[in-house]
């Protein structure tokens, strides 16, 4: 699972890479997020692949009384997005997620009690994405409007087995040359070099 990422990278850098201006450029914050904290963070939607705006991470599903769900939908897993009543109604709403680290804890005994922790980046430490959906959310009291996303997870490749132990799972990372067909609604194959890359439909 994925629930703490990395991005350092700044402005300049992340709009030159993805070829997408920032909508609010003053509010981006680099650094280490953590998604309990429900940080809001950089990403593409499908819709406008143009812009690169600020997600909360943590999908709420339009349908949600509260905000409460968000802390079990920081991920979601890849083979069941069609199913959980959570992610259903946003398997079509695709996102990339920019970071250029994430983090992982090996488990050094049987029950977790000693944990290694692990920063995953590409060799040369660049930015990729993270395949995620979205979701826009009215909270019923406030009216405010929340924009959201998830990360999705896989079974983990051999790589991630030996780092991610316990729950041997890790997130989708798009392959650069795939991201745009990603959210025009790539199918997704297991790629054990670049951990995961996209096949167009």
């Amino acid at each position: 699972m994925c629930f703490l990422s990395q991005l350092s990278k700044p402005v300049k850098e992340i709009e030159k890479r993805f070829k997408a201006a920032f909508q609010h450029p003053e509010m981006f914050k680099a650094g280490t997020y953590n998604g309990f904290s429900y940080p809001e963070t950089p990403v593409i939607t499908d819709n406008k692949s143009e812009i690169i705006q600020l997600f909360h991470w943590g999908l709420i599903p339009e349908w949600a009384k509260n905000n409460e769900i968000r802390k079990y939908t920081l991920n979601a897993r890849m083979e069941t997005i069609h199913e959980k009543p959570s992610f259903k109604n946003s398997v079509n709403k695709r996102c990339l997620i920019i970071a250029d680290g994430f983090f992982e804890w090996q488990w050094l005994d049987t029950k977790g009690k000693q944990k290694q922790k692990f920063e995953l980046i590409m060799p040369d430490s660049s930015l990729f994405a993270f395949a995620g959906l979205w979701s826009e959310w009215t909270d019923p009291h406030s009216g405010e409007r929340l924009k959201t996303y998830c990360i999705l997870t896989t079974e983990a490749n051999e790589l991630l087995c030996k780092i991610h132990n316990s729950k041997k799972r890790m997130p989708v990372i798009v392959a650069e040359d795939h991201e745009m067909q990603w959210l025009q609604g790539g199918e997704l194959k297991m790629d054990n070099e670049r951990l995961l890359a996209v096949e167009a439909k």
